[in-house]
């Protein structure tokens, strides 16, 4: 939403006030730091290993608070987390339109991802504004029997960001010799939680112990589920670095710096093939269909066998490499933002 945010503070006729839920509070202030962005509410909602049922409950609550003392005309929100369905069915509860921001991504399948596939289709049906990152996005909603005058297809914002970040001179602050090859790999989802994320650590290690000379690193997700299992099947190998979630910008470094990304992150999926980096996806489903289809995404699920192969061949196999590694971006061309702002300026004009 950064870049959203920026675009509406641009625009003199809105005045825009960010509502920050602080779920992943570490995670949240970095980046506020780094795009130079100030939440002007801060819930910080954030628990130990909090249950869904009661962070929705407590969102609820507390968000509807802020729109009974706010008075919105408008509010937007991105993405498909619990904080999206919440806001969104706040602002029903109290007649505010809700713009939705990366609308329109489905699998089709409510348990995968959990819980990001419902929340996002609760959302869509509370949504006055449908900002779709992609055409693909635009069809799902219409299949769903949204108005297409709703739809509006804008790209996704991550990729602004990225754009605006990817400009920079970045650090990721790992000194790897410079013609040392990096696989980079974040693994956090929650339907991969127990047996799954144990195949994905067991391949990790496999590939780790077969390409000595290839460095991993894998900036591990705070949540027990992930944390303690990676520490105790990756820790003590020589060319295996476990570290503490990577601030944004360093995280864009790493992107750029990998040879192969594996990830079950959704934004990465969008992110690494606009710096043409091969992803290989922790997942069996994905909601951002486009990458696969145009073959710079490589679903390999949570299984074991999978991961190594795909993996190991993209090592070995130039031409593999090469055949992934080619920098296109179905999700946008860094305008998405000023796209949003537009349909709310001609909306309430």
């Amino acid at each position: 939403m950064a870049p959203v945010i920026l675009a509406l503070r641009g625009t003199p006729e809105i005045d825009c006030r960010v509502l920050a839920t602080a779920q992943h509070r570490h995670i949240l202030d970095q980046v506020l730091t780094f795009f130079g962005t100030t939440p002007d509410i801060d819930l910080d909602i954030m628990r130990p290993n909090q249950a869904l049922a009661q962070l929705t409950a407590r969102l609820l609550v507390e968000i509807d608070q802020v729109l009974e003392r706010e008075q919105p005309d408008a509010v937007l929100a991105q993405g498909d987390t619990t904080t999206v369905m919440t806001v969104a069915l706040a602002c029903f509860y109290r007649r505010i339109p809700f713009g939705h921001v990366e609308a329109g991504l489905r699998t089709w399948d409510l348990q995968n991802p959990f819980p990001e596939e419902a929340n996002r289709v609760i959302a869509g049906r509370l949504t006055r504004w449908h900002f779709a990152p992609t055409e693909g996005s635009r069809r799902n909603l219409l299949k769903e029997g949204v108005d297409d005058a709703d739809i509006v297809v804008t790209g996704n914002t991550v990729i602004d960001a990225l754009l605006m970040t990817a400009s920079r001179e970045l650090d990721f602050g790992f000194d790897f010799p410079a013609d040392s090859r990096m696989v980079l790999v974040t693994a956090h989802r929650r339907e991969n939680f127990g047996a799954p994320f144990l195949e994905v650590c067991r391949a990790l290690r496999t590939l780790a112990l077969r390409n000595p000379d290839v460095q991993f690193v894998y900036p591990v997700h705070p949540n027990p589920n992930v944390k303690d299992v990676a520490h105790a099947h990756l820790a003590g190998l020589s060319n295996f670095t476990l570290c503490e979630p990577l601030e944004y910008a360093p995280f864009v470094a790493a992107m750029k710096r990998a040879y192969i990304i594996i990830s079950d992150s959704g934004g990465v999926q969008e992110e690494a093939p606009a710096l043409g980096k091969p992803v290989l996806v922790l997942r069996d489903e994905t909601e951002r269909p486009e990458a696969v289809e145009q073959g710079v995404v490589k679903l390999v699920g949570p299984h074991e066998d999978a991961i190594v192969s795909e993996a190991q061949h993209l090592l070995d196999d130039p031409e593999a490499y090469r055949a992934m590694a080619r920098g296109i971006s179905p999700y946008g061309d860094g305008m998405a933002a000023g796209r949003i702002v537009q349909t709310l300026l001609k909306h309430f004009a």
